[in-house]
């Protein structure tokens, strides 16, 4: 072991360098571990990475994956098995290491070949919008990350989270593809409702629609929020956003 891993400091690598990656490994750097590298295949990509990590290194995936203490895989889901595989058939994966990658819809098995191997598999996926810039470092401070692990690990997952900043929730295994469907539903239908809305104000000329939308949006949200922390809450319907009443059945 490592003297950052015994004084609790990890050496980071970071798979990725998409919207999420860059700013984990910000955050993971704000709580004082060691970003050694991150994986970035465009330019668009690597100037992200440089934005949000400057002074860095680029590298590639296995130098990576040697490097690090604890490797985060921020990947595309589709991508994140085969990369799991093909990275074990190398032999790339070291005993001890830690393991985390951040599909929403996949708990631990898909990191089995790397357990096989001696890693440690952890899943952290952060319940929120990313944009791949330092409003998400804020952004991150006030979200949930779900977080599965094996029972003995999963307090290093917790931990993990909360030094990015964020809170942790617990999410079994099997219940890993409904806690993505709810993220995904929660995310497109607000986005498809909003840009549909804002497209009809612009229209019939409203020159800044998400403005005008902006209040009612954020109100309408967090009214459905707070319903959803009450059982059996009656959730808000339509007339509820602009009316005080009750809403007539007529």
């Amino acid at each position: 072991m490592t003297a950052s891993a015994r004084s609790g400091r990890l050496g980071v690598g970071i798979v990725g360098a998409g919207r999420v990656g860059p700013v984990l490994g910000a955050a993971l750097g704000g709580a004082g571990h060691a970003v050694v590298g991150i994986s970035a295949v465009s330019q668009e990509a690597r100037d992200r990475a440089d934005a949000m990590l400057p002074g860095v290194p680029v590298l590639d995936v296995p130098t990576i994956v040697e490097r690090s203490e604890l490797v985060v895989l921020a990947v595309p889901a589709e991508q994140l098995e085969a990369l799991v595989a093909g990275l074990a058939a190398t032999g790339a994966w070291q005993a001890g290491q830690l393991v985390a990658h951040t599909a929403p819809g996949f708990g631990t098995a898909v990191l089995d070949p790397a357990r096989a191997a001696g890693a440690i598999p952890l899943a952290i996926s952060p319940a929120m919008a990313f944009t791949g810039t330092s409003m998400d470092l804020v952004r991150l401070r006030e979200s949930w990350c779900a977080v599965t692990a094996p029972a003995p690990v999963l307090p290093i997952a917790q931990a993990l989270v909360v030094e990015m900043g964020a809170e942790p929730v617990v999410i079994e295994d099997g219940d890993r593809a409904a806690y993505a469907d709810a993220l995904d539903a929660a995310a497109s239908l607000g986005g498809a409702l909003v840009a549909r809305s804002a497209e009809t104000l612009r229209a019939i000329g409203v020159e800044h629609p998400g403005r005008v939308l902006g209040g009612l949006v954020r109100s309408a949200v967090e009214n459905a929020l707070a319903a959803a922390e009450v059982p059996d809450a009656v959730r808000p319907n339509a007339g509820d956003l602009v009316t005080d009443g009750p809403v007539s059945p007529e």
